[in-house]
């Protein structure tokens, strides 16, 4: 998950609760968690395409099976404010969707005032290639920086043999609210030729009115031997040729990650303008092979 310098921007949509048992985001907020278009779940990933594995989050916890918690101090990536915790405040099931929720807990904005989490799927479950889709509803605001991404299996932070970049990253989005609540970027790191840091440079989708945080959408990569893809609602905004010898990274195992982070070096600070507790609500992840 890693970013570029951004530029403030928040805007505020009126969206209907769909759910009146939902925690609620604080007054000055006009969003709901979940969206009123929970329920309205119409995505179909094509006729070529075989699930092979999901997670539903129909359960009353998250399962274990599936998804670690990340623990970590705040600073420890990219200098973000908040610290990653295993605690149940951070991270839980609500209306049949996986909850992150990042807190402001202290009385300033600085670092390690707030909580998050981090989960994934590594030493757990771990695909190479495939279609990878989740439903989601995001965070905004200034200094909010939510991701759902995949990071190669080998690497060292979960018990593998190989450091970031060498490991690979895939970004199927990222949502920095202090550049604009309405876009997502897509984007892959990778150790090119001469061992060095390199990435495809962040490819943006931006929707046609209001924000992420309105409603649930669908965010998808389809990702093969040559290829990795990226759509947002079935609408393909970017893609990229991982067929050279410079992407091998790209040819092994890798595993997923959903989180909110807060702050940081790239992703802007938040300040009095942005509510919290801020929430990512995720209906669904999917796993497709052809």
């Amino acid at each position: 998950m890693f970013l570029k310098s951004l530029s403030a921007a928040l805007l505020l949509v009126t969206v209907l609760s769909a759910c009146a048992t939902s925690p609620a985001v604080p007054a000055q907020s006009t969003v709901r968690y979940p969206a009123q278009n929970l329920g309205k779940d119409n995505y179909k990933p094509g006729e070529e395409w075989r699930l092979v594995w999901s997670d539903e989050f129909e359960g009353d916890s998250i399962n274990s099976g599936n998804w670690s918690a990340f623990v970590a101090k705040a600073g420890r990536f990219n200098d973000e404010w908040q610290r990653y915790t295993d605690s149940a405040n951070n991270a839980y099931i609500d209306n049949g969707c996986l909850v992150i929720k990042a807190n402001h807990e202290g009385d300033t904005h600085a670092t390690d005032q707030y909580s998050s989490a981090r989960l994934h799927t590594a030493r757990k479950q771990t695909w190479q290639y495939g279609k990878i889709a989740a439903r989601i509803q995001l965070p905004y605001g200034e200094g909010l920086w939510p991701a759902f991404w995949m990071l190669g299996a080998n690497i060292d932070e979960n018990g593998g043999d190989t450091p970031w970049p060498q490991s690979g990253e895939i970004d199927i989005l990222e949502l920095y609210g202090s550049k604009n609540d309405a876009v997502v970027e897509a984007n892959i790191h990778y150790a090119d030729q001469s061992d060095a840091h390199a990435m495809m440079g962040a490819a943006s989708f931006r929707l046609e009115q209001g924000k992420f945080a309105d409603n649930f959408h669908v965010f998808e990569l389809e990702w093969d031997e040559s290829k990795i893809a990226w759509l947002v609602d079935g609408e393909e905004y970017a893609s990229a040729d991982i067929s050279a010898d410079e992407f091998s990274e790209f040819h092994k195992e890798f595993f997923i990650l959903l989180n909110i982070a807060v702050g940081g070096t790239y992703a802007g600070r938040p300040d009095a303008t942005t509510p919290f507790p801020q929430y990512m609500y995720t209906d669904w992840v999917r796993v497709y092979e052809k």
